[in-house]
């Protein structure tokens, strides 16, 4: 299967956020059901602040997508239907290759997230015990190293 890369329109955020609340569902059982409702909410004003990059299918449709400022990978989720076929590697190395970002934070609890970026040649740099809205999800701060 082969997939395109293209920017993400405001008309496209429910779509969006779908991906993300089923992703988050699958992959952060660590967090609380009072917090994925608060990120749910918050969420969509964060897209506004990044430049969002979607991974989709021939038909269009989105299957996962990043999230990039500056220098760093702010957010990269992948409907949980889609994990494991690569397109999370296919976004991270866009992100690299393509968009120089190589610096992203890791909530330390989600150990697949975690040993992706590892594998993708991330390393901790640091440690901070909240995340950034200081709720107590600890985050991993890394960076790729050439």
């Amino acid at each position: 299967m082969s997939y395109k890369i293209s920017a993400v329109s405001k008309q496209e955020y429910p779509e969006i956020m779908r991906v993300w609340e089923a992703s988050v569902r699958a992959t952060h059982d660590f967090v609380k059901e009072e917090d994925i409702l608060f990120f749910k909410e918050v969420i969509p004003q964060y897209l506004d602040a990044v430049s969002l990059l979607a991974a989709r299918n021939e038909e269009d449709k989105i299957l996962g997508f990043l999230g990039t400022s500056d220098d760093t990978i702010e957010m990269l989720f992948i409907h949980p239907d889609m994990r494991g076929k690569g397109i999370g590697t296919i976004l991270t190395n866009y992100a690299l290759q393509e968009l120089h970002r190589y610096k992203v934070d890791v909530n330390e609890q989600n150990r697949q997230a975690v040993g992706f970026y590892l594998h993708m040649g991330f390393v901790v740099i640091a440690r901070s015990e909240v995340d950034g809205t200081g709720k107590p999800y600890p985050l991993l701060h890394m960076e790729y190293k050439l």
